[in-house]
């Protein structure tokens, strides 16, 4: 029976984590650019799914779609493909090629996964140490799994749950151990080892940060291991001044605006983002801020706000903003952009042409488009 991966830019730590997966169950993901026999997996996010759905539909071959877009919305897509891997899917993939395995016994649809009109709730979640980050197809160190904060606009919760799940620094190390340069996936990466996620714990990081061997160049606080504002402390700059070898800490933002900071449940306010730049100054570290322009209900004042901080923000460093765009499974789920006044471009475009902002602030979207068919 052969597996195959379709590859979709943006789902290759995806696909890392996944072949790793199925390799300890027996199986290989073969890489295709098609659909192709027995078997064709797709990771989908909410802006890409609909240019993959007709590939999916017409395919004469078996097959499976997962990724956040399939997992909040799993009854659109059993009628697009055969089966749907609902949520984090260690488990729950390799459980279902050994349902669809004509060598194997299995006779029942694994928990996790919907096909037609069944669905099977799953009745677990993935402890991140029992799989491994990545084996032959290699990716990011996944440290953390889970979001406690329930942000509007954000499938990560959705996803993968609002409990904070950490990987063991034994387990971190060695996975780490063939890198030079050592980067980390986590929704927050300040908030490794913390029993909540919603406060640091020093002691846990300083702990996995002073694990690694001293020719490595350890990468935290910035892409993809992004932070919140409020996590960015005296003491949590102080251990990745001692142990990291990045210079910038990228962090979300999302508005200058507390009215809209308030109604999109982001849990920190405008002024600690501000006070998370000055740190950063302090320290001397360059600021990378997200920002999301265009959020439901925003109106003229708080795009105003949020104009002012971003300029205020590039004086010491840079922005990275991009349109509001609805994602499926989320609180604004089916909500459109507010508009736009004209400021927003006319201030981002000047900004942007001296090096200062990046990112799509135009077009709802538009920084998921050209994905490789």
């Amino acid at each position: 029976m052969k597996i195959n991966w379709r590859n979709i830019k943006w789902a290759g730590n995806s696909y890392a984590a996944l072949y790793a997966a199925c390799e300890l169950a027996g199986y290989e993901l073969i890489p295709v650019d098609k659909p192709e026999d027995d078997i064709t997996l797709y990771s989908l996010n909410s802006v890409n799914a609909d240019h993959f759905s007709d590939e999916i539909r017409n395919a004469e071959c078996i097959t499976v779609a997962g990724g956040p877009h399939p997992s909040a919305d799993h009854k659109q897509f059993t009628g697009i493909a055969d089966y749907v891997v609902v949520g984090e899917a260690e488990y729950s993939l390799p459980a279902l090629l050994r349902y669809l395995d004509p060598d194997s016994p299995e006779k029942d649809l694994p928990a996790g996964v919907a096909a037609g009109d069944r669905y099977r709730e799953k009745d677990y979640c993935v402890i991140p140490d029992a799989y491994p980050p990545f084996t032959k197809i290699k990716g990011y160190v996944e440290i953390s799994r889970g979001c406690p904060y329930g942000c509007a606009y954000c499938q990560t919760p959705r996803l993968f749950g609002q409990g904070i799940r950490h990987r063991s620094i034994d387990c971190i190390v060695k996975a780490a151990s063939g890198y030079r340069d050592v980067r980390f996936i986590s929704p927050n990466s300040l908030a490794y080892g913390s029993k909540t996620g919603t406060s640091p714990d020093y002691d846990k990081l300083e702990k996995l940060l002073s694990s690694f061997f001293s020719d490595q160049n350890v990468y935290l606080g910035t892409f993809p291991s992004e932070v919140r504002p409020e996590f960015v402390t005296e003491k949590s700059l102080e251990l990745i001044s001692d142990y990291c070898s990045n210079k910038k800490i990228h962090f979300g933002a999302q508005s200058g605006s507390n009215r809209m900071l308030r109604k999109i449940r982001r849990g920190h306010t405008s002024e600690d983002v501000v006070s998370a730049v000055e740190l950063c100054r302090e320290f001397g570290f360059t600021p990378v801020v997200d920002y999301i322009i265009g959020l439901p209900g925003e109106e003229e004042e708080d795009q105003r706000e949020t104009l002012e901080q971003i300029k205020w923000v590039c004086r010491y460093g840079k922005v990275h903003s991009h349109y509001f765009t609805p994602l499926s499974g989320t609180p604004f789920e089916g909500e459109k952009p507010a508009p736009l006044i004209p400021d927003v471009n006319r201030i981002l475009g000047k900004l942007s042409l001296n090096g200062k902002v990046t990112g799509y602030w135009i077009e709802s979207g538009s920084r998921f488009f050209n994905q490789n068919k």
